[in-house]
Parts: structure tokens; C-alpha cells; sequence
């Protein structure tokens, strides 16, 4: 077993979840406006299909990948949102069964990475550890966004470590892409999980901290929900400003929700 097989596995579960909820849906489903401005249901299994078409070629194919972050770089703030409009026009019938066969693919091929490989990326060279989990991330969003366009409650699930963690590890990213600078030290993160435990980051004597939920928490370093609807609190003025900046996700700083 590699360290990205459990996240894997999860990745799986997660996309398995979301595909329970679309499949039912007939064209006037898939067409239901989300929370994303302009975006259908449809988009986002589109944009799901694509990134992952992406992270698969970034494993099987370095020059092939090497063509999309050559384009995203001509288009930086439109190349994603154009991949989703076009992919967003196939019956979804079509769409459903292509996600599912490069995902299946892309999981295969994410067990398969030898140890110590590094993958390429729009950002730095990542493990397939933190592809998988940056995965797991994206379709865990994305799949929020689905489910308020259909007035679906999402159980929060452990799956949700992964994606808190990835919050906590791109906290210098978010300060650095709103041209800020870092705070020198770690902040110390507690987070109650849905299970009720506690998931804990950085030093129990950090002079900063971050407490609170851990779903809620997962809604803030993506964007999903409002910070001041979510039960996430900081110490500190630099804690306080990496709550109003936070994202978990590649790319320019996102508008929040």
C-alpha cells in the first residue's frame, strides 16, 4: 500500500457520492443553476471531468500536460471556466459516462505512481498523495455546490481530514497569492470532527490559533460558505486574517461566498 491509497479510496467514495446524486437527474436536472455564477449542474461534473482528465494526463502523459499548462498560462482567468462550457454542452448521459471512466482511470493511475515521484502541476510538483487529496478537495466542493442546487443536506463523513489538512498546509499560499507575507510561525488548529474527536495541526503553545468545526472549517478553506455563518474561530490578528483570505484551492484569489 502507497500513502495515497487510503486517500484514494476516499476520492472514490466521495466521487461515488456524487454521482448517486446526478445520475437521476433528466436534462432539466442537469441544467439547474448552482451557486457558482453561470454555472449549471452540468458545468461542475464538466469541470470535475476535466480537471481530472488533466491530473490523469499529468501522470500518463508529461508532454500532453505540459500543452494545457501552456494554454492556461495564454487564458490564466478563463481557460478552466472555457474547458466547462464546452465539455457542459454533451448530452449528460455522455457526460456522466466519461467522468466516471477517466476518474476510474485517474484513481488507477494515482496507486500506480512510484514513491517519491513528483507530478506536475498548474502550481508546484506535487506526490500523488496531495494529487489525490487536492482530488478529493475539488470534488468535495464541487459536489457542495451540486447538492444546493438540489436542496440536498450532505452528511460530513472523516473524508473531510484530508481536505481540513490541505486547509491548514495552503495557509502561506493563500497570504502569498493576495501578495501578503506569510506569518513567520505556525498557528496551532483545532478542529472538532463529525465524529466528535479532535483533529489538531501545529503546536499546542503557538501564540495563534484557529478553533472550531471541522465541516465548517472545510467550508471556509473552499469558499463554500460565508465566514461569519460557520462556527470557526481565531486568536491572534494574523489567524483572523488567514480566515478572511483562506483557500485550499489553485488559482488567483477566489470571491468567497
Amino acid at each position: 500500500m502507497t500513502a495515497a491509497d487510503p486517500i484514494v479510496d476516499d476520492l472514490r467514495d466521495e466521487s461515488d457520492a456524487l454521482d448517486a446524486l446526478v445520475a437521476p437527474l433528466d436534462p432539466a436536472g442537469w441544467a439547474q443553476p448552482t451557486p457558482a455564477p453561470g454555472w449549471t449542474i452540468a458545468h461542475q461534473i464538466a469541470h470535475l471531468l476535466w480537471t481530472d482528465r488533466v491530473a490523469l494526463l499529468s501522470i500518463t502523459d508529461e508532454p500532453a500536460f505540459d500543452e494545457q499548462v501552456t494554454a492556461a498560462a495564454a487564458d490564466p482567468l478563463g481557460f478552466v471556466d472555457k474547458a466547462a462550457e464546452e465539455l457542459a454542452l454533451m448530452p449528460p448521459a455522455d457526460l456522466l459516462a466519461q467522468w466516471r471512466r477517466i476518474r476510474t482511470q485517474l484513481h488507477t493511475a494515482l496507486r500506480g505512481v512510484a514513491e517519491g515521484r513528483k507530478l506536475a502541476w498548474f502550481g508546484p510538483p506535487m506526490s500523488a498523495a496531495s494529487m489525490a487529496t487536492a482530488r478529493l478537495m475539488e470534488t468535495w466542493a464541487h459536489g457542495l455546490d451540486v447538492a444546493d442546487a438540489l436542496g440536498v443536506v450532505v452528511a460530513p463523513s472523516a473524508r473531510l481530514k484530508s481536505i481540513a489538512h490541505l486547509g491548514v498546509r495552503t495557509r502561506d499560499f493563500a497570504f502569498a497569492v493576495h501578495g501578503l507575507t506569510p506569518p513567520a510561525e505556525a498557528f496551532r488548529v483545532e478542529l472538532t470532527a463529525p465524529d466528535g474527536s479532535q483533529w489538531t495541526w501545529g503546536a499546542d503553545d503557538a501564540a495563534e490559533r484557529v478553533t472550531g468545526s471541522a465541516v465548517d472549517f472545510c467550508y471556509l478553506v473552499t469558499q463554500r460558505r460565508p465566514r461569519a455563518e460557520l462556527d470557526v474561530v481565531a486568536d491572534g490578528p494574523d489567524a483572523a486574517r488567514w480566515l478572511d483570505i483562506a483557500q485550499a484551492f489553485a488559482g488567483p484569489p477566489g470571491q468567497g461566498r
